[in-house]
């Protein structure tokens, strides 16, 4: 517990963390590779460079500032980043070095505003909030070693199948090396997988929604070509998975994580919303509703560019086919000659009214803008907040406007 002292000290700095924050985070990441340039084997390099870690970090610490009489109430987002470390591999020992660093930066931004009493109050914060994720991590770890076929850190798997799904998008079978059971995970769930590419100094770590229904004896992962663009360099771990990973190819993978999942112990209505590559663990939700709760009524709306980069197309007419408590429908931005599609352009608020039920529960991924549009939308609606469910690929952000 924190004296009335250092928690008067931290609520201090509320002010300052919302103006200098990420500066300090930035500051934080650069002295930390200095220093533990090991540490680059689990951080993932290209949100370090897009500042998308550094924002990331920033809100954690602010977030912690504000609720430092009550760490309770940011509870939920400590098991969400604690989600995310297990499966990237963060032990107790990291900590402190995370832990010293921090301060450091603190102390280098702020300069002589960065009194003792101001320090000291942020060490003994910072030793709370350590604990509290440290002991939520070690439970996770012991679930995901103890869970049928589960396992600790990374095993061995073998690429069975490599099935092009779109121009950019490919999928990825995978059976354990070793010939053993598998974790079984909930629609929504990851697994992470680690690589080094050729003329790589550090292992890459990626994280990929499972895009398939549980209970297979393989993992699928649906993972699309990150090409350059004006704002970002071309991705590392999928330019290698698409370019070098074969049949028979070895990949290191983590044990299914996250908590973005399917909630199938209702039978409400269910709406699911993916853009691009965020129809990965929309499918797995998908087909898991088919397979446990054929009659629950699914509601599936996808938008993509156009048909030639739209993944999965014929495996999701096959299942409307099928199951007549599936209706689906596509948003293509710009169609092309011979694209079938029910909306040209964005999927918006009139639209979403005309296919879907305000009661529904409401589950969406795709990339930031996409994501602040259907959110803007659902709001508009008043979709009340428990009703509505997303996922972030890589670091946390906001999708208030």
């Amino acid at each position: 517990m924190l004296d009335q002292q250092t928690i008067a000290i931290i609520k201090s700095t509320v002010p300052v963390l919302q103006v200098h924050g990420t500066t300090i985070t930035t500051t934080f990441y650069g002295m930390l590779f200095e220093k533990h340039p090991e540490l680059l084997n689990i951080f993932n390099h290209a949100n370090q460079r897009q500042g998308r870690q550094q924002t990331a970090l920033a809100n954690a610490v602010l977030a912690a500032a504000m609720n430092i009489e009550q760490l309770g109430n940011i509870l939920p987002v400590v098991k969400q980043i604690a989600e995310k470390h297990r499966a990237l591999g963060v032990l107790p020992e990291h900590y402190p070095i995370v832990g010293e660093t921090l301060l450091a930066a603190i102390g280098q931004v702020l300069g002589d505003a960065a009194t003792p009493e101001i320090i000291g109050a942020w060490a003994k914060a910072y030793g709370v909030i350590a604990d509290a994720f440290i002991g939520v991590e070690a439970e996770k770890y012991r679930e995901a070693a103890e869970a049928p076929g589960g396992w600790s850190g990374f095993r061995n798997f073998v690429v069975t199948r490599k099935v092009r799904e779109s121009e950019v998008i490919t999928s990825f079978y995978l059976s354990p090396e070793d010939g053993g059971s598998i974790s079984s995970y909930s629609p929504g769930q990851y697994i992470t997988v680690r690589v080094q590419p050729g003329g790589e100094e550090y292992t890459h770590i990626r994280h990929y929604s499972l895009s398939s229904a549980p209970g297979q004896a393989y993992y699928r992962i649906t993972v699309k070509r990150e090409s350059e663009g004006i704002d970002k360099p071309a991705g590392v771990v999928s330019t290698y998975l698409h370019d070098f990973v074969q049949v028979g190819s070895i990949l290191e993978v983590g044990s299914p994580a996250g908590d973005f999942v399917l909630n199938q112990s209702s039978d409400t209505p269910v709406v699911l919303i993916s853009g691009g590559v965020g129809l990965t663990p929309m499918v797995s939700m998908l087909e898991t509703i088919i397979a446990a709760q054929p009659v629950r009524e699914v509601t599936y709306i996808h938008a993509a560019i156009n048909g030639s980069l739209h993944a999965m197309k014929d495996r999701v007419a096959d299942l409307v086919k099928s199951h007549p408590a599936l209706r689906s429908y596509v948003c293509y931005e710009s169609p092309v000659e011979g694209d079938k599609c029910d909306k040209s352009g964005y999927i918006d608020l009139s639209w979403l009214q005309e296919i879907a039920d305000v009661n529904s529960e409401y589950y969406f991924c795709g990339p930031t803008p996409f994501m602040k549009t259907i959110y803007k939308a659902l709001k508009e609606w008043q979709v009340p907040d428990e009703r509505i469910h997303f996922e972030f690929f890589g670091p946390a952000g906001s999708l208030e406007e």
